[in-house]
């Protein structure tokens, strides 16, 4: 046994033992959930295959318990992707990333990306991995120039940054942009005349929330055109949107429906997600709090063309919880014994001991989630540990997410604050 391999063991102990996941546990453990892996893996496939439609069903919306192993899930399958050559992003929804605002979301979205291989910052990796010689390359520059819905800064500013090697304080500018910062249309237009191009680009006015949805369009496709096989991103605590106000609710129902591609503009090829929501969500909100009925109610009662627009889009997204969600399997009696032994072995490696059958292995009830478990066998081996002659009483007492409205959760969407105009970034 080496130091080094029972460092790892004793981190995955403690990630264990905390309930966040982490590399050791994930690579220790594994995955106990083979049809949602088995179902992964064919949409890491789909983004491979260009002559696949992968705008369409490409996303996965988990549902468990809590404690049931969501999060442990994410982590496997990030590991997972990472060893296929995929980008992935997890992003936790809290009160600094709702749901609803596609601003907060592509920034939270881009400071959480690993790059595989990689340590540094992952647009710059991706951006610097660029071979303007590449075929792949040539794909995407005639795509984004050549009739592409996407805002003219993004041809722009591809150009500049090909053609402005020399000017690297520029050149991280640009970066930044694809980022998620702003960068001013005199900046863009300034650099384009030195190039001799100042007639070929008219950067249009867009809003922050659209410019957001199209950054993830143009990063998908220049993580692809970098030589990666795509973009994965991992979505934890869904439910926590039960937080919001109605309207918020609404459109954070709309952008869930945007994610699993239910909706008209929803073609994100190059892009899988995974999201995750606890399973009784759907009859504490959807309908105990009757969502189904109040939110689009509310919605057509303003009788705008955008807010029957989003009422029909925040229905989809509620039919999406309603049944279009794969469920994590209990863990039965093989289960928990192939769990127990792993769990086991990591902690004998991790502290050098052979630790004994605990009492707390011994099923807790068709209610007990694997996180009771693990925590009620890492705590009951400490305490033996410590003392092999202790007989602990291990008390289990189960957690349930709150669904209270939380008006601390009523910020601002960036979409609101600020459009890019014609003298803005």
């Amino acid at each position: 046994m080496t130091l080094e391999n029972q460092i790892k063991q004793r981190r995955a102990i403690e990630a264990l033992r905390s309930g966040v996941p982490n590399r050791d546990a994930v690579v220790a453990l594994g995955c106990t959930q083979p049809h949602i892996e088995e179902r992964f893996r064919q949409q890491l496939e789909n983004i491979r295959q260009s002559n696949i439609d992968v705008s369409k069903n490409t996303s996965i919306l988990v549902e468990g318990d809590f404690g049931t192993g969501k999060s442990h899930l994410l982590e496997y399958l990030m590991h997972l992707a990472l060893r296929e050559n995929f980008v992935c992003s997890k992003i936790v929804i809290s009160k600094e990333t709702p749901f609803h605002d596609p601003v907060k979301m592509y920034r939270a979205a881009i400071e959480t990306a690993v790059v595989p291989g990689k340590r540094g910052d992952a647009l710059t990796e991706i951006a610097t991995k660029i071979d303007f010689d590449s075929q792949a390359y040539a794909d995407l520059y005639l795509r984004i120039n050549r009739g592409s819905e996407l805002n003219s800064r993004f041809a722009a500013t591809l150009f500049l940054y090909e053609r402005m090697p020399s000017d690297p304080e520029f050149i991280n500018r640009i970066i930044r942009f694809w980022s998620g910062e702003q960068i001013g249309k005199g900046e863009i237009k300034k650099n384009l005349r030195a190039c001799r191009e100042s007639v070929t680009y008219k950067i249009e006015p867009i809003s922050a929330r659209e410019l957001a949805l199209q950054r993830f369009k143009f990063a998908s496709q220049l993580i692809v055109a970098a030589g990666y096989a795509g973009w994965v991103l991992l979505i934890d605590e869904i439910e926590l949107v039960s937080q919001y106000s109605l309207i918020q609710r609404a459109k954070s129902y709309a952008e869930l429906a945007r994610w699993m591609g239910k909706l008209e503009d929803s073609n994100l090829a190059g892009i899988t997600t995974v999201l995750t929501i606890t399973t009784d969500f759907k009859s504490i909100i959807l309908e105990g709090k009757n969502d189904l009925e109040k939110v689009p109610g509310k919605l057509r009662s303003r009788t705008s063309d955008g807010d029957l627009l989003l009422a029909s889009q925040a229905e989809r997204g509620m039919r999406i919880i309603q049944g279009e969600k794969i469920e994590l399997s209990k863990p039965d009696n093989a289960m928990l014994k192939q769990t127990y032994d792993k769990i086991r072995n990591i902690h004998a490696i991790a502290y050098n001991w052979e630790p004994p059958r605990v009492s707390s292995a011994e099923q807790q009830g068709t209610t007990t989630s694997m996180r009771q478990y693990v925590k009620g066998w890492i705590t009951e081996w400490d305490l033996k540990y410590i003392d092999p002659e202790y007989k602990p009483e291990i008390e289990v007492t189960e957690l349930k997410p709150d669904y209270t409205e939380d008006h601390d959760l009523e910020v601002e969407t960036e979409e609101n604050s600020e459009t890019m105009n014609h003298n803005q970034g």
